[in-house]
């Protein structure tokens, strides 16, 4: 799935991914590629295992 405009979480870089939770476009570095889930949703998920801004990329 191709996804273009800017990363709804940082509003700076280039979205690259699509949240499988809420549809958000995020990119790489707000993206859990585990849990195919932004960053956001992952933590809602499991708040243990996701640690700031670079958990699972």
């Amino acid at each position: 799935m191709s996804v273009a405009g800017l990363c709804q979480i940082c509003e700076e870089a280039r979205a690259r991914q699509h949240c499988n939770r809420c549809g958000a476009m995020v990119c790489q570095t707000h993206f859990d590629r585990e849990h195919g889930m932004c960053l956001d949703c992952a933590r809602r998920a499991d708040p243990s295992g996701v640690e700031g801004d670079t958990y699972q990329l």
